[in-house]
């Protein structure tokens, strides 16, 4: 399979060791199946030596060799299936019932456990290399899939390899989502990214009995000699998009002086009344006197009659 699990595929019926790895530097654990292919052996183990017992007793070969032959039965009927696990039991080749967890039985020679599907939550990680974007900037992209086998039967029938079957899709999907994007729309957009790739798959995927949980990008990264012309490119917006404001705000404020300069030609009073005001503010913490030039002395004549 192309993807790296967390866990063990444990429809792999071999007696791994517990052991832990490190794949990019993280710890993972690899879940035994030792336990339980143990447990079948001691059982059948068990009917074996019932059996030969009894024919000791009695001196029967014939009864020594159908315990032998029961001993093989019970190996074949009875399997362990883990808590995580669901088994999908076929009888005459047809899909029969969905077993499990705990002991189950099946009839030998009839019935078969085609396989175990592991039910629980399964991290893919996907890659995107060298896709290009709709401006066709090459970029590689990183994403993380959360999926879950929800119908043993559907994952076990409608597709052969369903682990396989997601990367793949998962793999298509995400090339079509940023085909559809240019470069500098990648980390703009990311989350609408994630929720498109995600309702895609989730479409796909569902007659598989697979449900997607999740869809995550960690990465994504453009050629370096695009890096500095974007980057380039963003500091000129910016710049372009102040001098804007502040042209802006210079219209605004010409326009309010103007507002002004009519209203304090049309009233003589007011423009008295502000000239005092300014003067007044010019020693109202300090103190001290104000030497008046006489153009401005003139402004204060008739202050009276205006306060009339």
């Amino acid at each position: 399979m192309a993807e790296k699990e967390a866990f063990v595929d444990p429809s792999l019926e071999k007696g791994d060791q517990s052991e832990e790895v490190e794949p990019h530097g993280i710890r993972m654990l690899k879940v035994s199946r030792v336990g339980a292919n143990a447990l079948r052996a001691c059982a059948s183990a068990i009917v074996f030596l019932i059996f030969t017992a009894i024919a000791w007793q009695l001196q029967s070969v014939p009864l020594f060799l159908a315990g032998v032959a029961a001993a093989l039965m019970f190996l074949m009927s009875f399997h362990v299936v883990m808590e995580w696990e669901n088994a999908v039991v076929t009888r005459f080749g047809k899909f029969n019932r969905v077993s499990g967890p705990g002991a189950v039985f099946i009839i030998p020679f009839i019935e078969y456990v085609t396989s175990t599907v592991d039910m629980r939550l399964r991290t893919t990680t996907v890659k995107a290399e060298k896709t290009l974007t709709s401006d066709l900037v090459p970029v590689d992209v990183d994403a993380v899939l959360f999926w879950v086998v929800w119908n043993a039967k559907d994952a076990c029938f409608e597709v052969s390899e369903v682990g396989e079957a997601v990367l793949l899709v998962a793999q298509t999907t995400l090339r079509d989502a940023i085909g559809g994007l240019n470069a500098s729309e990648m980390g703009m957009r990311r989350r609408q990214l994630d929720e498109e790739i995600f309702n895609t798959l989730a479409k796909k995927t569902t007659d598989w009995g697979v449900n997607i949980l999740g869809v995550e990008i960690r990465n994504i990264e453009i050629p370096e000699d695009l890096q500095e012309s974007m980057s380039i490119e963003a500091r000129a917006e910016r710049e372009f998009n102040a001098r804007m404001l502040i042209a802006e705000s210079e219209e605004q404020i010409a326009d309010m002086y103007v507002d002004a300069a009519r209203k304090y030609r049309q009233e003589d009073g007011a423009l008295k009344l502000r000239a005092m005001n300014l003067v007044s503010d010019s020693v109202k913490e300090r103190g001290g006197v104000v030497v008046l030039p006489s153009d401005l002395s003139d402004a204060f004549s008739g202050l009276d009659d205006v306060a009339k």
